[in-house]
């Protein structure tokens, strides 16, 4: 490296042009160069910096402090002209001249960059927007800072623990979801419960529900989920008003018991799904009964099973005209044909224009459905019956329901595949809030 030059005459050697394109307050630009990697090829851009010459007190006593020259400091910055930069801060040393303090020798303390850290300040920030923003992976990052995983993932992490656990983030929510996901598949490799529970913030903001990710539970429990809303105290708890849910009766008891004010919703999609699994169910059993055997190309059932699932307001008459040829082909004892009347009265109830009508078909829904003579859907009708209050709620909640909860474990599976897969729980907590929990800070830009 050439001894600092001058771009122009400016106190010190500095110049006020290169000093601007840095872009660093009280930071001077003392030369720019190549520097090389152990092939001789150039590795990216090295800058020389320093502060200005300002007195400093010490940080024990606060005397001034004489100053003992300064020393070389190697830094990582932000990429420029899509190379990776280098910095050396010759970073001022001092010495305490008061006999009685215990501190003696300190550095120079500035806001390029903090203590022990590898990375400046910015270059961190500037990580933790590329991840949040551009669905980038540690890994590349790393590439283009010219640094190695470990070196960015310690310097984003500090930052990251900080926005995750700032009790601000949970200010204003009204309705939260639940819902699991499965993290990892190596139930023997030591990274704990395969599955997590998600809880997401499903507050509507100027009549729009903008999901975004509260907190990563390992574990899939009632216990789980009501832990965390205990610990979130009275102040958040009391002020949810609505918590969706899939039909799962531990994350009912918990919100049961620590969100008794919430009205507890059970999910449209899920539902209909149970539903459609009733139908399933019948079509599959009549084709046994039948013909003994599982559905193959010419059966008339099987023929017919994808339009089946359809809903009746997007069939075309074509379609319906299939489905009548096939269930009176396959079907002698209208058993497929009443389950499949079913499944679509319970679409219609969702479905509805009107909340109010919505609400009538399901309630007779709940009162019909478990005396029905199929045996599918006399099930399905005990298990809406014992879930009858979380069912009719979403008729009286302006049709809340989970979608935003399974909108953000979607946003969770794409950044677990961009990573390639997790081994520690709470580095992937961190790192799927940073992608899904839409946190804000000046410097997330």
């Amino acid at each position: 490296m050439a001894e600092p030059t001058s771009c122009c005459a400016e106190p010190r050697g500095y110049c006020a042009r290169v000093d601007t394109l840095f872009n660093l307050a009280g930071v001077h630009v003392l030369d720019v160069g190549w520097h090389e990697d152990r092939g001789g090829l150039p590795a990216g851009l090295r800058l020389v910096v320093e502060t200005g010459s300002a007195e400093a007190g010490c940080p024990g006593c606060g005397v001034i402090a004489e100053a003992r020259g300064r020393r070389s400091r190697r830094l990582h910055d932000i990429p420029a002209f899509g190379a990776p930069v280098e910095l050396l801060w010759r970073q001022r040393s001092f010495w305490c001249l008061e006999l009685v303090c215990p501190v003696r020798g300190f550095s120079e303390d500035h806001g390029l960059t903090s203590s022990r850290a590898k990375l400046t300040v910015r270059a961190a920030w500037w990580a933790l927007s590329c991840i949040q923003r551009d669905n980038a992976s540690v890994a590349s990052i790393a590439r283009r800072l010219g640094v190695d995983w470990h070196t960015v993932w310690e310097a984003i992490k500090p930052l990251l623990e900080q926005l995750a656990d700032d009790p601000n983030r949970l200010v204003g929510v009204d309705a939260v979801g639940v819902d699991e996901h499965i993290w990892h598949h190596q139930p023997r490799s030591g990274k704990g419960p395969r599955e997590q529970t998600g809880i997401v913030d499903l507050t509507r903001r100027n009549g729009k529900t903008k999901a975004r990710l509260l907190d990563l539970v390992p574990g899939r429990s009632g216990k789980v989920y009501a832990d965390w809303l205990r610990s979130r105290g009275n102040a958040f708890t009391g002020k949810v008003g609505t918590a969706t849910l899939d039909p799962f009766r531990g994350y009912a008891n918990a919100i049961r018991d620590e969100l008794e004010d919430a009205t507890a919703v059970l999910d449209a999609f899920h539902v209909v799904r149970l539903g459609l699994q009733a139908m399933e169910e019948c079509r599959r059993r009549v084709q046994q009964e039948l013909l003994g055997h599982r559905g193959r190309k010419h059966d008339p059932l099987y023929r017919i099973r994808n339009v089946l699932r359809a809903g009746l307001d997007k069939l075309t008459a074509r379609q319906i005209e299939r489905i009548e040829t096939g269930l009176q082909a396959g079907d002698p004892h209208f058993e497929v044909t009443v389950a499949w009347r079913c499944y679509q009265r319970l679409r219609s109830a969702f479905a509805a224009m009107s909340l109010v009508e919505g609400r009538k078909i399901a309630l007779s829904i709940v009162e019909s459905f478990p005396g029905c003579p199929i045996p599918e859907i006399a099930r399905l009708g005990r298990t809406l019956a014992a879930w009858k209050a979380q069912f009719l709620a979403y008729f009286t909640t302006g049709r809340a329901s989970n979608g935003g909860t399974e909108a953000i474990n979607g946003i969770i599976e794409l950044h677990r595949r961009i990573a390639r897969g997790f081994r520690n729980p709470a580095n992937y907590r961190l790192r799927m809030i940073l992608a899904a929990g839409k946190l804000t800070h000046p410097n997330l830009r």
